[in-house]
């Protein structure tokens, strides 16, 4: 299998029950709710993504022959004398449109710890060590157990109310990143504060200026 991403880098962890971990984020290129063009996102399933997943023109972003590359080059993000277990963040897009058993496989040998981000649209390998699914109002959600269900707040048609009872051990509100970022904070706040079994997700690595 040929592996399309956009970019692997070296970062900390912006969002979720991860906050403040290091990590090399490898972002597979491609979606299936949303071709990442702009003349398409008005009749996408998601309409409100603001990452860049098109292509494979990202720094260390390229085409991949095989599984063994991919995970090399994931490795040679991670610091050579660091201490503490290697994770990596498998994003997109969609990973689950690429990310197989092979590539978890390879990711293993290398000795990385392996997270995934995903729509939920897809059922994911086994192997993986941390499992957080952001689901989508207009998409049939397929995976819902894993370690986190991180939910873009608010969104029309996807009340928190609806993936309450779904068997995760986190359950975040994250305000939607647009125009009304502010009064989105404002509203997961309150949500959060009358429903605890939610918590409050900000994307850190925004706020203080980092990848």
């Amino acid at each position: 299998m040929t592996y399309s991403v956009k970019e692997i880098y070296y970062t900390l962890q912006g969002e979720g029950a991860q906050t403040g971990r290091a990590a090399v984020f490898l972002r597979f290129a491609g979606c299936n709710l949303w071709s990442g063009q702009e003349k398409d996102r008005r009749d996408a399933v998601c309409r409100f993504c603001d990452t860049d997943f098109v292509g494979t023109d990202g720094p260390g972003g390229g085409k991949f022959t095989d599984a063994l590359g991919l995970a090399r080059a994931a490795a040679s993000h991670w610091p050579i004398a660091a201490k503490g277990k290697p994770y990596v963040v498998c994003t997109g897009g969609e990973p689950l449109l690429q990310l197989d058993s092979a590539a978890i496989a390879a990711l293993k040998d290398q000795g990385f710890e392996i997270g995934i981000e995903t729509n939920g649209t897809l059922l994911p390998p086994p192997g993986i060590d941390w499992i957080c699914v952001s689901p989508k109002a207009d998409a049939e959600q397929k995976l819902m157990r894993g370690d986190e269900l991180k939910l873009i707040y608010p969104q029309a048609g996807a009340p928190p109310e609806r993936f309450a009872g779904q068997d995760f051990r986190n359950f975040f509100l994250q305000p939607m990143d647009n125009e009304e970022r502010l009064a989105n904070t404002e509203a997961a706040t309150a949500y959060c504060l009358v429903n605890p079994q939610w918590r409050l997700s900000l994307q850190t690595h925004k706020l203080i200026g980092i990848r």
